[in-house]
């Protein structure tokens, strides 16, 4: 019997600001995670309330984690026992199976106002299930919410991701910031991976070494990308000969070159 390779135990957070690629790049890192034939038990969370992750990987959430807090509300106020007891059996109910991997989507609420309640919940959610996976994939929120709430703990590899443009890395230069502030990430590494590049990448690398960031890797400008998200087509479909998913792949190689436990 074919025994299963060591578990690598990595919680990797994808964050920068909105319309940078986190979405593609958590789906297409997914993608190549799967395929590595290494029996590896994933996690993939949607930590952005516009839930954009799902139709990308090509699955559909049971639940969300904005659902739960509802009903737990709506329980709560019928009645104020076993509201403990019933979290975690929401917090696993949320759990969707797709091929090869887990989702967990956090979502909106339905009252008004601002996501910090949900990200609270989402918190717990995480730090309850990261313990029974080996690699656990969160697409944050776009920006410095999440960082700022601490929603993202005991983070191992926390990816920046950002077009070459100076924009983008000036909120990759704040994100970096915050996460090292007071440690308020307990991460291991941080990095930088860059979207969309062109011939601009020689321009940006300087700054992001000022910036004191490493470059995991540069995803290139990508025709196949374009068009999936154009006619809403699943990453997850991605021919393998993409240059978006092969650099996806170096990246992935780049975040676990130490401890060398993956090879796509």
């Amino acid at each position: 019997m074919e025994r299963p390779v060591p578990s690598p135990k990595k919680v990797i957070a994808i964050t920068g600001k909105g319309g940078v690629g986190k979405t593609a790049l958590t789906a297409m890192m997914t993608k190549k995670l799967v395929e590595s034939r290494k029996r590896l038990k994933i996690l993939v969370i949607d930590g952005d309330p516009a839930m954009g992750l799902s139709p990308v990987l090509g699955g559909k959430a049971r639940r969300t984690i904005g659902e739960v807090r509802e009903k737990i509300i709506n329980s709560a106020r019928e009645r104020n026992t076993g509201i403990a007891v019933e979290l975690d059996y929401l917090i696993l109910e949320t759990l969707t199976e797709e091929e090869g991997f887990s989702m967990l989507v956090m979502g909106r609420t339905e009252t008004l106002g601002c996501f910090c309640p949900v990200n609270d919940l989402l918190r717990s959610a995480i730090e309850k299930l990261v313990k029974n996976f080996d690699i656990v994939l969160i697409d944050c929120e776009a920006g410095l919410e999440q960082i700022n709430r601490k929603v993202v703990q005991t983070v191992d590899e926390l990816v920046i991701i950002s077009d070459p443009t100076l924009r983008g890395m000036q909120t990759a230069r704040l994100i970096k910031k915050i996460a090292c502030q007071d440690n308020m990430l307990p991460y291991g590494e941080i990095g930088l991976v860059l979207n969309r590049v062109k011939g601009q990448a020689t321009r940006i690398l300087p700054l992001a070494e000022k910036i004191g960031l490493k470059i995991l890797g540069l995803i290139p400008d990508d025709e196949n990308i374009a068009e999936y998200d154009l006619l809403g087509k699943p990453l997850t479909g991605l021919p393998g000969n993409s240059p978006g998913l092969i650099a996806a792949g170096e990246v992935l190689k780049a975040i676990f070159s130490q401890a060398r436990q993956f090879s796509p």
